[in-house]
């Protein structure tokens, strides 16, 4: 089919392969995205977006299309299911420098504000990657399945959490947590009467929630230790309904009954292990990874799309740095050094994000145990605030370089 030359080639055009092409955008550098789906991928239907995701957006110039849209959450509980004790968490005073507290938003619109700063034709859609090589003029090679050839001077993985580019890098896999978890969006025409507040519940080995996103749609979870889980909606509610949430309370189980079935998936939650991420090779030579692709964790700190907003400004600034200091070259022989920067910049943090999001859904998700039921109130009364402070961080801003950005 051909053979081409780009200055960045991202794989896949998830929230960090998106992003991370807008970065580069704003410093002048075009990036082709390849996305092996016909379309945005809106896996997942809705996110929680903390203070670091927003200030994140804020410096890839995309949070004002999304906060008028979505009201900040202010407040929470958590519903004991076996004992119907209910304990409150308040959100206030958890902004970031930015004033932007959490705000649930649909995933479909992150996406789409995200590729709504690309030139035209910055994606490619259809593109299923093949086999990843590097030649020997520092460029990346790669080949996708109906035979065309990309080479590139920097290469990015972020094709989630079965990446390509990471098993090429030599990653450790993702491992299995020992849960699942099931979502979905509900619609209520005359709408729902919640107030922007999180519904959380817990029992034995489970925990669930509601979440509004305005005043006629609801994003619900359940997260289940061994669960057994099907791809069929109508059966995935019919489950939920019958086996997994049978005793949960009636606000949630119907919830459960006005969901939309072409929302509704269910999956096992994976991570990477911190220390693999510590450790193993998130760059080599001119390649790296971002987002799941690089650090997949359980969804308990919803900190998915946030890290993954962060990669990509981080990643926007070292590559952005690099290019302006070459006077708006971008010079292949100089990313091993900038890419392995950012990997020294992201690891730990990343790491720090895969550990607390596991050890958050371990008490959270507890068992029947007294002592387990004592963990979780002083984890919500005490611990829960602190750790929010984590979603506080700032990545960051991109480098200024006045009207770069790319038409």
């Amino acid at each position: 089919m051909g053979s081409t030359v780009e200055d960045v080639v991202i794989v896949g055009a998830g929230i960090a392969g998106i992003a991370t092409a807008v970065a580069l955008n704003r410093v002048g550098i075009r990036a082709l995205v390849l996305e092996k789906s016909d379309e945005l991928r809106t896996t997942g239907a809705a996110l929680t977006l903390f203070p670091n995701a927003w200030l994140a957006l804020d410096a890839l110039g995309v949070s004002h299309k999304l906060t008028p849209l979505y009201a900040p959450i202010t407040s929470g509980s958590v519903t004991n299911v076996a004992t119907g004790a209910v304990q409150e968490i308040n959100f206030v005073g958890q902004s970031g420098g930015n004033g932007h507290g959490p705000r649930p938003i649909h995933r479909k619109a992150l996406l789409e504000a995200l590729a709504g700063e690309l030139p035209p034709n910055s994606i490619r859609f259809s593109s299923h990657l093949a086999s990843i090589e590097t030649g020997a003029d520092s460029l990346a090679v790669v080949h996708l399945k109906d035979g065309t050839t990309i080479k590139s001077k920097v290469l990015i993985g972020c094709d989630g959490l079965h990446s390509v580019v990471a098993q090429w890098l030599d990653l450790s896999a993702p491992v299995h947590s020992g849960r699942s978890a099931v979502r979905g969006l509900s619609f209520y025409p005359q709408g729902h009467g919640f107030e922007s507040r999180v519904q959380q519940f817990v029992d034995s080995g489970k925990r669930a929630g509601l979440v509004p996103l305005n005043d006629k749609e609801v994003y619900w979870f359940l997260s289940c230790q061994g669960a057994e889980f099907t791809y069929d909606p109508k059966a995935i509610q019919a489950d939920v309904l019958s086996k997994y949430a049978a005793d949960f309370p009636a606000v949630f189980l119907d919830a459960i009954r006005q969901a939309d079935l072409s929302s509704m998936s269910w999956a096992p939650l994976k991570l990477r292990y911190p220390w693999n991420i510590l450790t193993g090779s998130l760059s080599r030579g001119n390649i790296t990874v971002a987002g799941d692709a690089m650090h997949p964790m359980t969804p308990d700190l919803a900190q998915g799309g946030g890290a993954a907003l962060e990669d990509a400004v981080v990643l926007g600034r070292h590559i952005g740095n690099s290019f302006l200091a070459n006077g708006k070259v971008l010079a292949a022989e100089g990313m091993p050094r900038v890419l392995d920067g950012y990997a020294k910049e992201r690891k730990w943090r990343a790491a720090g994000l895969v550990a607390g999001a596991y050890a958050a859904g371990w008490v959270q998700q507890g068992g029947k145990q007294v002592w387990r039921g004592l963990v979780r109130y002083l984890f919500y009364r005490y611990i829960f605030v602190r750790i929010l402070r984590l979603v506080q961080y700032d990545c960051g801003k991109l480098p200024q370089v006045g009207n770069g950005k790319l038409d």
